[in-house]
């Protein structure tokens, strides 16, 4: 129960055995990664590996830093 209310989104694909990647899409103001979680069909990791290559050839995040990184 305490994890439903700390964590809402992942428990039921953790429950059910979905497949889900959260993917570092943009930066806050503070330069701090916003991620998007993803969730596909059971075992269809696939179509995610897919998603994930697409969306970094669009907008590459492989070299952005948070300031803390430091």
């Amino acid at each position: 129960r305490r994890q439903g209310q700390v964590f809402p989104f992942t428990p039921p694909m953790n429950f059910s055995g979905q497949p889900s990647i959260s993917l570092p899409l943009e930066m806050d103001s503070s330069g701090l990664p916003i991620g998007m979680m993803f969730s596909s069909r059971y075992a269809d990791e696939a179509t995610l590996f897919r998603l994930a290559a697409q969306l970094e050839k669009e907008a590459p995040w492989k070299g952005r830093r948070p300031a803390v990184w430091g």
